[in-house]
């Protein structure tokens, strides 16, 4: 049992901590296939359990990473009209840097940030 945030400080610091790796966890897509959902989702369900500011940021981060897949599997498919390739860019750029916008906002202590485009598919 992790003890309670409010009474050690350190905890605190160690769960926000663990809630910003589930946002930058997501940056592996950029070195293994699918590792933008992969590493959220491993982090998310190590600390899930133990750790309720990581399970909401673990949903956030997997649901934002799942909307990202989904439109690059689109844009992909619209290669073969072209603007996919356009549409590719722009996906990764946004999702790149929205990525590291809600790791930047939890590592300051924005504790409740949301993703402004996610399909809210974990609940």
């Amino acid at each position: 049992m992790s003890e309670n945030p409010q009474t050690n400080p350190q905890a605190a610091k160690d769960e926000q901590n663990w809630a910003m790796i589930c946002h930058l966890s997501a940056l592996a897509g950029f070195i293994i296939p699918f590792g933008n959902v992969i590493g959220p989702l491993v982090v998310w369900q190590m600390k899930k359990d133990t750790m309720p500011l990581v399970d909401q940021h673990g949903k956030e981060a997997l649901n934002f990473q799942i909307t990202v897949a989904i439109a690059a599997i689109i844009s992909m498919v619209l290669m073969l009209v072209i603007i996919g390739i356009f549409l590719l860019m722009v996906v990764a750029l946004g999702g790149l840097v929205m990525t590291i916008i809600a790791g930047v906002k939890v590592a300051n202590g924005e504790l409740n940030y949301k993703y402004p485009f996610a399909l809210r598919l974990i609940k």
